[in-house]
């Protein structure tokens, strides 16, 4: 039986009728994600069609999930909302402070002792206020919600960027920050920008080395890191129909490398399918009897361009394997364009490691197409020339896997099993193989692939393939390898060829564990302690922002002018930083030290106006705070891509930046700045950013006058006393003003409550 039966039921039993209004008003036949959405809003059934890309508009969601990484912070900010439990059904995941290194067993043990004081917290804070508690080794967060939490129709927020993978079994699932988490725990509505659609035609029928990960991998060779920012991706055609779930999974997970709110499919046979094999047969039976509110209408997908702002459309049987990368997800290469195209770039073709895993491609399907491939090496005789390393997505998928000798056939080309976590996908790997800033290249099944992400060298150069094509590479061990016509030499000497890969859907045993992992919440948590050491290095009760005084802000010094790429990975790094998710000043240590300065090009070092001196950006930033004097940061554009980490935003504001100043934000970074109290604004004319000097002074002479739809007036005052005088647009409506005023939107919420 499912968790939480009688909610999903409730969301069914209204849906016809929101739907049916939904329809009636806004005059013209439905997406699934319109249905969704209005079938979500805050006050029940619509009076109004709602303009997309423009209307804010507050919905209700179903649920929330956090990880242990962004829990921590999220929760803090909860205890502080004077909430005795949380008003939805909430989960916590323990999967990101785990680091991949020796191999399951003994990295599981190494994480529960390093990390200890942080599980402990956050399975005290999840009993105390009714959250279910998922402990270190239960499973990847996204693969974990897929096989217990997603339900077809629903809506659920989560503080991840790849919350989005639980679209595979057509849910409206979007990452955010956890002040957004916050307000929904405490029974709050949450605002989002009624957003955009894009629509995607799957026609035809993958076959051969083709997989799921080659679809979002061409739809971001397409759209790019920011085509899809402000709209929902929806799937539909025969092409989405022949997948499966887990499959569907995958290209909504990755869906985040191209800005999208989210990604979905309509439900269809697959979702039933995997419903039915994961224990939710009532999920399943419910999902029926309102099957035709679970997808779009028949319009729409006849006609789809009507009903899309985007149409694309992608004939599955004549897509091939690509590759995407380096240092970027949305640099698509077809695998037989690979070796050309790695010669002219001067890519190092000698692969080191291949990474199959993340909460992308961590299914039992996955890890069967995979095993597939690397069963054919051992009985050819052919030795992977490079690392190999294994993440499956849950305990579930690992005990299952085993019980299927899978994970034998993984360890019989001498893989390491790593543990059900994130690991290198998220930095948390000690790469032991390679020390310094070698310049190398390594595969994976990934998501995300910027610059230090999986080993913290600038130089290495990370590709992003299916997991049947990363165990093909792995083992030729060459980036220009094509198994689709390309030969290897096994131990005899002779000339061998992979056969394409082999997967199964669903396990033919049915799925199988004996600790899943799960802790549930107390019914009456009102005396459970949470402890929180005074002189902990891990943790630390948070201070509230201060309140906007009301007044125009002068005197602004620049701290940095970012050039080109800066995600939240440059703005607060992760890897090694992860132990201090929970300690807001110990963590803005890292703030802005991947950011790359425009004046010197390099990162970490920038000029400090008050002696003229270069430093680290967090102890320049130390010294304007200790004097007084506020900041502003200048960014390029889609500022804030990646990880939906609220810390890119809480440090920021921690260290005293008042202003961050760019040509264009990501989603969820510029909702996670309004929410903690800043002004993020974008230039009115982009290339103002080029009058940016490094010795400016920044004038705000209109601020008093903050109001929505109005632009800001800016003095930019350079060294030598000379002045441009520039626009700034912003986003912010009456309600994101106010947070701006009180300092914070958790300094509302608790005023409200306290009233």
């Amino acid at each position: 039986m499912a968790y939480d039966i009688d909610m999903i039921k409730k969301v069914y039993s209204q849906m016809a009728d929101r739907v049916n209004k939904a329809r009636e008003v806004v005059g013209k036949p439905l997406t699934l994600s319109e249905k969704i959405l209005y079938s979500h809003l805050w006050d029940g059934e619509t009076s109004s069609a709602f303009e997309r890309g423009k209307d804010y508009v507050e919905f209700a969601p179903d649920r929330i999930a956090c990880q242990d990484a962004t829990a921590q912070m999220a929760l803090l900010q909860f205890m502080q909302a004077g909430k005795k439990k949380v008003a939805v059904p909430t989960t916590v995941h323990c999967d990101h402070l785990i680091q991949a290194k020796m191999g399951a067993a003994i990295d599981l043990q190494a994480a529960n002792k390093s990390s200890s004081e942080v599980f402990d917290f956050l399975e005290s804070v999840s009993n105390k206020y009714g959250i279910g508690f998922w402990k270190p080794g239960a499973g990847i967060i996204h693969q974990v919600v897929l096989e217990n939490y997603a339900f077809p129709g629903g809506m659920m927020i989560g503080t991840d960027s790849h919350t989005v993978n639980a679209g595979g079994l057509g849910m409206v699932a979007i990452g955010v920050g956890g002040a957004d988490a916050v307000d929904v725990m405490a029974g709050m509505p949450w605002e989002l920008k009624f957003p955009k659609l894009i629509g995607v035609k799957l026609t035809g029928s993958l076959s051969g080395w083709t997989a799921p990960k080659d679809v979002i991998l061409k739809v971001a060779g397409i759209l790019t890191v920011k085509g899809g920012t402000g709209a929902i991706i929806e799937y539909f055609g025969e092409g989405a129909r022949s997948m499966s779930a887990t499959g569907k999974g995958t290209i909504c997970n990755m869906g985040a490398e191209v800005g999208a709110t989210t990604s979905t499919f309509g439900y269809d046979d697959s979702m039933e399918r995997y419903l039915k094999a994961t224990n939710r047969a009532d999920v399943a039976e419910a999902a029926n009897a309102v099957r035709e509110h679970l997808t779009g209408d028949d319009e729409v997908y006849a006609n789809p361009g009507e009903y899309f702002d985007e149409l694309i459309e992608i004939n599955l049987s004549e897509l091939r394997p690509h590759l995407n990368g380096p240092f970027t997800p949305d640099l698509a290469t077809p695998i037989s364009e690979m070796g050309a195209k790695a010669k002219e770039h001067d890519w190092p073709i000698n692969v080191d490691w291949g990474l199959i895993g993340s909460c992308t491609n961590s299914s039992y399907e996955d890890l069967t197409r995979a095993a597939s491939i690397a069963k054919q090496a051992v009985e050819k005789k052919v030795k992977a020339k490079s690392d190999f390393g294994i993440n499956p997505g849950s305990e579930q998928i690992r005990y299952t896997a085993e019980r299927d000798g899978l994970l034998q056939i993984f360890e019989d080309l001498d893989a390491t099993v790593f543990t059900n976590a994130c690991g290198p996908c998220i930095g948390q790997w000690d790469r032991s193989d390679r020390k310094g800033e070698e310049k190398n290249t390594i595969v994976h099944s990934f998501n995300r692939n910027f610059s230090k992400r999986a080993d913290g060298n600038p130089n290495t150069h990370a590709f992003v393939g299916s997991p049947e094509m990363v165990a093909a590479i792995a083992i030729s061990g060459r980036l220009d390898f094509d198994p689709t016509r390309d030969k290897l030499i096994n131990e005899d000497g002779e000339e061998v060829m992979l056969d394409e890969p082999k997967g199964i859907e669903l396990p033919t045993k049915g799925f199988a564990v004996e600790d899943a992992g799960y802790v549930s919440p107390t019914e009456d948590g009102s005396g459970v302690e949470v402890k929180v050491a005074e002189d902990s290095d891990r943790l630390q009760l948070l201070t509230p922002f201060e309140p906007w005084d009301g007044k125009n802000l002068t005197g602004a010094k620049l701290l940095i002018k970012a050039w080109g790429k800066c995600t939240t990975d440059h703005i607060s790094m992760a890897g090694p930083w992860l132990r201090y998710r929970g300690h807001l000043d110990n963590i803005s240590n890292n703030c802005l030290i991947g950011a790359v300065n425009a004046f010197n090009k390099k990162t970490n070092f920038v000029k400090n106006q008050l002696n003229g001196e270069y430093d680290g950006v967090p102890s320049v930033q130390r010294e304007y705070k200790k004097a007084g004097i506020p900041t502003v940061v200048v960014g390029d554009h889609n500022y804030g891509e990646g990880s939906s980490r609220e810390h890119a935003a809480m440090e920021p504001r921690h260290l005293g930046v008042k202003v961050v100043l760019v040509k264009s934000f990501a989603r969820i970074h510029e909702t996670n700045l309004k929410k903690q109290g800043m002004l993020g604004i974008t230039f009115a004319n982009e290339e103002d950013y080029e009058l940016i000097q490094e010795d400016d002074t920044f004038n705000f002479i209109d601020l008093e006058e903050f109001a929505p739809d109005k632009q800001l007036t800016i003095e930019v005052v350079h060294a030598d006393g000379s002045k441009d005088t520039i626009k700034a647009n912003h986003t912010y409506n009456e309600p994101q003003i106010e947070w701006y005023r009180q300092g914070s939107a958790l300094n509302l919420i608790k005023k409200q409550n306290a009233a």
